[in-house]
Formats: structure tokens, C-alpha cells, sequence
């Protein structure tokens, strides 16, 4: 069971800082000491993989790989491994308040190469070391290099054929053609990992908690779909006859067709489920709280043909269920999760839920239709639920407001007691923002959490992902201006008022 507290929703993607992306500096303490200094005790980040198609953190070319683009390059500059000059040039010339992802990217590549060059023997001795040590990272380092002989191309559509199969002799082959590439990514990896734990630390330090988040599906070009194509639903020519998504729902009237490869579940069974124990081993030591997210997927999962352009015509199809999770209790019984359960919920998924004996979600955007009584409106909240007043993939609360219909927003203006006059109005001391927050607060769930984009105030034009929508999203960055704009004195009272400030610090499941 969570401790009764609170956290803030923030991507370390949308963190202030010079490099055109949020990434694992400075700016991600002093944040955790703002939040902390408001008697907040989680931090949630999305998930850490390398953006794939459309920018999204959910879409990766590997489960276990962290995001390059969060390496820090001036501690590259402390190590001595860039210039001061190079450090500048480094800093992105256009605005703050946006992720710039290819340029990001370009950046990255450039001063990783350059820091890569200067290795030092005992460097060198360290990532083998660390790649020695990480099951993982053979098969991705490698991915990526033979990726990037071939122009990026997926790998079903690399020449060598025997390398396509991921044939073992094709394999030692490519790793021996490639040594020092896979090298280089095998020091990216390192070098992520190395300014993770040294930031997590510190943060951990100040009281802050870190709840990651982790994707249910993997992308088809993958490391993982590549080196496992056993453990996923493929036909012999190593195509895919179906593919996830979901059914029409709130977000998207065509449903969500994601087009990432289904697990071959009966083959995990056989296993042990050791894939799934290793990528949840990887999640638990990054974080001290992982989401689990579209958990519904391992009940019943959205089956549609490859062949179909929207997610509407598919079937529900029998996941794992508590086969899975008996396995990882046996691991990890006291696993810290957090199971993203919204959408299409039948009575299964709700029995799956409650006999997992994790905290599921609810979203207070989705409380105020005025006809019903709603699992999500707050007086219908169990004691071991994480309410948000709105995730990574709704509006923002103040664009909610404005957006809603005229019934919905009446309803959620007399439920939070919010003045008719007052609730357009935007910024730290919104009175919408600030009602609806109030109310979130004081609800019987054991964690709340709030986008920092509830926090300021902020419209629509800052929301983060609009589910559906090719491209165009995840680019939302707060300034530094807008982190000193955080009304710390009322948060910390909210906080108290409502029992939800940890001073010590704990927040253990």
C-alpha cells in the first residue's frame, strides 16, 4: 500500500536547460527541491527509451536502452572528455518552452563521438566491464550499429539475410566487423546509466521518490523483436499477421492502432517469463515506483489484422493474466507497481486487477458526466488508487475547462466548488486549476499526482501528447521562469492540509 502523498508529473524531456531537451543536469535537482519544498514526494518521468516514430518515448528500438538524448554534455566536460568550446557549441539557439528532437538527437551523436574518441584505457576497461555485467546490451549495442551501416533501415530489411534471422554465426560475424561501433554504443549506454543513478541519488536524498514508467509493448524494429522472435507473434517470414492497439475509446473514435508486435504469451509461459523478469529487474533499479503502462494488456490485449488502417475492427484476445505476475511475486513479492488501468475495463480486467493487489488509476478529467456516478469522481476512490487530475495524454486542466461541454464543466465546477466567474482564468493561482486540485487532493486515494502543467496553470497549447496524432507531440518544456512561478507556499499547505507531506521522506509501496 502507498503512503498517503502526492507527486508531480514531469518528463525529464520537458526540463529547462540550454541543450534544445530536458536531460540529467542540474535543472533535475533544483526541480526536485522545488517540489520537495511543496511537500511533494513523487517525481513521475515517462519512460526513459530512445523516442521512436512520431517522437514517442513509447515507441522505441529497445525495452532496456536509456534515451541518449538525456546525457548531460557538461558532465562530458568535467570527465575531460569535451572542450569548453565544444560545450558551447553545443547549446540550442531557439526557444526554451519546446523540445527540439532532431536537433537533439544530431547534438547528441556529435559530442558522444567526440567524448567516445578521447576514451582512455581505464574507460575502456569500465564499459566492458559494465557491458560484461548487462545481459541486455550485447544484443542492442550491436543492433544499432548494424542499423547504422544500413542506413536505419528495419532490420527486416537489411541485405544479409542470415543476419535478418539473427543467425548465430551472422551474428559473431557482424560483432566482429563492427567492434568498435558496438563499443561506442555499449559506452552510451554506460554513460547513461552512470548519470542516472549518480542523479537519482541525489534526488533520492533530497526525499524524493522517482516513479518511472514502462511501455506494455516493444516496437517491431527492435532489439529486441530482432534477437527474440520467438517470444512474438511473427509468421515463419518473420512478418506480422496482427498487431496491438485498442478499440474506439474516449481519446480516439477510431480506437488507437500502435502497430507494436503481440507476445506470443504461451511461449513466455514455457520460459518461466524470464524475458518479462529481466525487463521488470531493469525497471526496478531505475526507479523506486514503475507504472506498468495499458496493464489491461496482460488480462486481454486488442488483437487487429496488420493489414487493417484503424484500430476499429480487432478482438480481445486472452493475455497471461495472474500467471505472469505469481512468477514476479515469487521474484519481487512486494513489487513497487503501479497498473495503468484505464480505457475499455470489462469485469475480467477488474477481477486481474484486485486479485494483483496493485494500485490502479484514475483520471479526474474523466469524473464529470453529469448522468452518471463515475468510478473516477473522488468520492468513489479506494484507498490503494493513484488519482491524477490528468495524465501525459489528456488536455491540460485549464484547457479541459474550456473545452469541455457546458453540462461537464458545470457539474465539475459545482462538485469542486468552483466560483462560475472565476474559472476560465489561467496561471499559478487559476481558480479552476486550483478548485479541481483542491478536490483531487482531499480524495481518499493514497497517491495524487498532477502534471506541472496543472500547476501553472497552463492551457491546451502545452499538452504534452493528443493519443492518435501522428506528430507534433511530446515537445512541451517548462522554462525556468515557470518552475519560479510555482506558488511553493500553497502547494506545501494543500500538501499539509490534506496529510499528504511525508517529511521524512518515505515513500515505500
Amino acid at each position: 500500500m502507498i503512503l498517503r502523498s502526492s507527486g508531480v508529473l514531469l518528463p525529464i524531456s520537458s526540463l529547462p536547460g540550454p541543450y534544445g531537451i530536458g536531460l540529467f543536469g542540474e535543472e533535475a535537482v533544483t526541480f526536485a527541491k522545488r517540489i520537495r519544498q511543496a511537500g511533494f514526494t513523487y517525481w513521475q518521468v515517462l519512460p526513459f527509451s530512445e523516442p521512436g516514430d512520431g517522437d514517442s518515448p513509447y515507441q522505441s528500438i529497445s525495452a532496456y536502452a536509456g534515451n541518449s538524448l538525456f546525457i548531460d554534455p557538461r558532465q562530458l566536460r568535467a570527465e575531460g572528455l569535451l572542450t569548453d568550446s565544444e560545450l558551447e557549441d553545443a547549446v540550442y539557439p531557439g526557444p526554451d518552452y519546446a523540445a527540439d528532437y532532431s536537433y537533439a538527437a544530431a547534438n547528441s551523436n556529435r559530442f558522444l563521438r567526440l567524448a567516445f574518441s578521447r576514451r582512455t584505457p581505464e574507460l575502456i576497461k569500465e564499459i566492458r566491464a559494465f557491458a560484461d555485467r548487462t545481459d541486455w546490451l550485447k544484443d542492442v549495442a550491436l543492433f544499432l550499429a548494424v542499423r547504422e551501416r544500413y542506413a536505419n533501415k528495419p532490420w527486416w530489411e537489411w541485405p544479409d539475410e542470415k543476419l535478418r534471422l539473427h543467425e548465430e554465426d551472422a551474428v559473431k560475424r557482424a560483432r566482429e566487423e563492427l567492434e568498435d561501433e558496438v563499443l561506442f554504443f555499449c559506452y552510451v549506454q554506460f554513460e547513461f546509466s552512470r548519470q542516472w543513478f549518480r542523479l537519482k541519488s541525489r534526488i533520492n536524498q533530497l526525499g524524493i521518490r522517482i516513479i518511472g514508467d514502462l511501455p506494455i509493448y516493444v516496437s517491431a524494429d527492435s532489439a529486441d523483436v530482432w534477437a527474440n522472435s520467438r517470444l512474438f507473434q511473427m509468421k515463419e517470414d518473420r512478418t506480422f499477421a496482427r498487431v496491438a492497439g485498442v478499440p474506439p475509446d474516449y481519446f480516439c473514435e477510431d480506437g488507437q492502432l500502435w502497430g507494436n508486435p503481440l507476445y506470443d504469451w504461451s511461449t513466455h509461459a514455457k520460459e518461466g517469463y524470464t524475458w518479462w523478469l529481466q525487463r521488470l529487474a531493469v525497471n526496478f533499479s531505475l526507479f523506486d515506483i514503475v507504472r506498468i503502462d495499458h496493464f489491461r494488456g496482460f488480462s486481454s490485449y486488442w488483437s487487429v489484422d496488420s493489414a487493417e488502417t484503424t484500430a476499429r475492427k480487432g478482438f480481445w484476445a486472452e493475455g497471461p493474466g495472474m500467471d505472469l505476475f505469481r512468477k514476479v511475486a515469487e521474484f519481487y513479492p512486494d513489487a513497487p507497481i503501479i497498473a495503468e488501468d484505464l480505457g475499455d475495463i470489462d469485469d475480467g480486467v477488474r477481477t486481474f486487477l484486485s486479485a494483483s493487489g496493485f494500485p490502479g488509476m484514475r483520471v479526474l478529467q474523466f469524473a464529470f458526466d453529469p448522468v452518471s456516478d463515475s468510478t473516477h469522481l473522488p468520492h468513489n476512490y479506494e484507498r490503494n488508487t493513484v488519482a491524477y487530475s490528468g495524465t501525459h495524454d489528456n488536455n491540460t486542466l485549464l484547457g479541459w475547462l474550456w473545452d469541455a461541454s457546458e453540462s461537464e464543466r458545470e457539474f465539475a465546477l459545482s462538485y469542486c466548488g468552483i466560483p462560475d466567474v472565476d474559472w476560465g482564468v489561467g496561471g499559478v493561482t487559476s481558480p479552476g486549476c486550483r478548485g479541481i486540485l483542491r478536490t483531487l487532493f482531499g480524495s481518499h486515494a493514497s497517491l495524487v499526482v498532477t502534471p506541472i502543467q496543472d500547476l501553472l496553470g497552463y492551457g491546451k497549447d502545452t499538452r504534452m501528447n493528443i493519443p492518435g496524432k501522428p506528430s507534433g507531440n511530446w515537445t512541451f518544456r517548462v522554462t525556468r521562469e515557470g518552475l519560479n512561478a510555482l506558488d511553493l507556499p500553497w502547494l506545501l499547505s494543500l500538501n499539509r492540509l490534506y496529510r499528504r507531506e511525508n517529511s521524512e521522506g518515505d515513500g515505500e509501496l
